[in-house]
């Protein structure tokens, strides 16, 4: 990446949200030489046409003057960035699984996926728009979804999974990805191919209504 829009995005993860006057300084107190508004804001269009930086709000000042556009990072961004999300979540299951029953831990998930489920807040259309919807809906939260017909219903195929090495060791989740589909769809569906076993996709039949 560009080594100014590099700093642009450390500046907003550091401060959480910031102006482009505000940006502005801050790269100059960096790099000790001066940088404009115009070139900052040539920056800022190009990440949010990347998806790294969300849609500017309105701040108002509280000293006479017009009102300035704020901007901040998106999800998107912030998984730039090294995390330890992976090794938690495999940490929190592993722990749930040494002090909690089995089916315990089934109700928990269920209520993950129904939590996500009313999340979406699919409302109840015919089955195409119900797939464009989950395809959607999946591919926001990682899933890279895509859906297409088949002989006696459709196929929904997931070409990613967000919490893929979690997974290789904790497969609840991805019967978790079941309740989670037959509730995004209203339908429930039989998984044709799986990653976890090695092939490409996670892909599911659903049968025609």
């Amino acid at each position: 990446m560009q080594q100014t829009r590099r700093q642009i995005i450390e500046i907003l993860r550091e401060r959480g949200e910031a102006t482009v006057d505000d940006i502005v300084a801050e790269l100059q107190r960096r790099r000790g030489k001066e940088i404009t508004a115009v070139t900052v804001r040539h920056h800022l269009t190009r990440l949010q046409e990347d998806n790294l930086i969300a849609s500017p709000q309105l701040r108002h000042r509280n000293t006479p003057g017009r009102p300035q556009h704020v901007y901040a990072l998106t999800e998107q961004a912030y998984a730039q960035f090294p995390n330890n999300y992976q090794r938690l979540a495999t940490s929190l299951l592993q722990g749930m699984r040494r002090h909690l029953p089995a089916d315990h831990i089934n109700v928990i998930l269920e209520d993950v996926a129904g939590s996500m489920v009313v999340d979406a807040n699919i409302p109840p259309v015919p089955i195409e728009q119900r797939l464009d919807m989950t395809v959607d809906y999946l591919t926001r939260q990682g899933y890279e979804a895509s859906w297409e017909p088949s002989d006696g219903g459709f196929l929904l195929c997931t070409s990613n999974c967000p919490y893929h090495q979690v997974a290789r060791s904790e497969h609840a989740l991805c019967e978790m990805d079941m309740r989670l589909v037959a509730g995004l769809l209203g339908v429930v569906p039989r998984r044709i191919s799986h990653v976890m076993s090695g092939d490409h996709t996670c892909m599911y039949f659903i049968p025609a209504q």
